[in-house]
């Protein structure tokens, strides 16, 4: 593999993998306390459309208006997670049904397509993008600088995120109370740990994560809106959750890996490698399905386990 081959795929890989990060960091977070949302990629597609809407009616200065797009992406992920939050921790209904729901709201009913369709988003080029950065300007060292000095501020937040979410849920007495409420609430309950205000806080945190993650999609990865632009993609990051056994830093790495098989068929066929695109545009979901059953099969061992209580509502007055 020449060098400019590989620096293409390991460019593609971030930019591919990036969401995958943010929406399956969030994600991480809300399940280490017990919470499943099926509907990330609901608040993806909300989160991407919200943003493009943005940046196309914004008429300041273009970084004022990336700035702003990526803040309604969160704000909208969090509103859409409140009200999930609302359904699974306050009225205890089912959380994979309730997941679903929402995904038929957002995503399949098409909630997003119709508020493109009344801002008129789908056809024109989005007038901003998010813009990379020449990092202590190495971006142009052989390898290494277009991958890791020449990306955009979400690329870098990401990275970030994932060591803060490390030492969080590893170093903190706030983190280690969330994963004795993903563990056994009732036990974390009888400690004095606020069950509710814990499951709520990170779910909404992964609402806005995942918001920002769809938000990337329309500022970045393709600065326009097409339905479904994220493809499946909160899918693979629930997946990435389960094969990363609930761990941010193997979070990251698996985001990036599949990011890297995504862009493959990309990088190949502007290469002029003469293969049929649908082989490669499907290899992220065979890639996914198969590390899901790896892990099912293996059931998880000691500390690889999923949390406990993960999907099972709590009720003080069960307890």
């Amino acid at each position: 593999m020449n060098e400019s081959l590989l620096v293409d795929l390991l460019t593609a890989g971030l930019l591919y993998g990036t969401p995958l990060v943010l929406a399956g960091l969030g994600e991480l977070l809300a399940e280490r306390g017990g919470v499943m949302n099926l509907g990330v990629e609901a608040m993806m597609l909300m989160g991407a459309v919200s943003a493009f809407w943005f940046v196309q009616s914004f008429e300041g200065p273009a970084r004022l208006a990336i700035f702003l797009a990526i803040l309604v992406a969160a704000l909208v992920g969090m509103a859409m997670a409140t009200l999930y939050a609302f359904v699974v921790i306050t009225l205890r209904a089912n959380q994979v049904v309730s997941g679903l729901a929402l995904l038929i709201l957002g995503g399949a009913a098409g909630l997003s397509s119709y508020l493109a369709a009344v801002g008129e988003l789908a056809g024109p080029a989005g007038r901003h993008r998010l813009p990379t950065y020449d990092v202590l300007g190495l971006s142009d060292a052989p390898i290494v600088g277009p991958v890791i000095f020449g990306q955009n501020v979400l690329v870098y937040a990401s990275w970030i995120l994932v060591a803060l979410a490390a030492f969080y849920l590893y170093r903190t007495q706030t983190g280690l109370h969330l994963q004795a409420v993903g563990e056994d609430p009732r036990s974390a309950d009888a400690m004095g740990i606020n069950v509710s205000r814990y499951r709520y806080g990170h779910t909404i945190i992964g609402g806005a994560f995942a918001g920002v993650a769809g938000s990337y999609y329309t500022l970045a990865i393709q600065p326009t809106w097409i339905d479904g632009i994220t493809a499946g993609a909160g899918w693979i990051a629930i997946a990435l959750v389960i094969t990363a056994f609930w761990r941010p830093g193997l979070l990251l790495a698996g985001a990036y890996l599949f990011g890297i098989v995504t862009s493959l068929g990309f990088t190949l066929q502007a290469r002029g490698v003469d293969l049929a695109p649908e082989i490669f545009r499907s290899l992220p979901y065979v890639l996914t399905i198969l590390a899901v059953v790896i892990v099912s099969r293996g059931g998880g061992r000691g500390r690889f386990k999923a949390p406990a209580a993960l999907g099972e509502p709590y009720s003080r007055e069960e307890a």
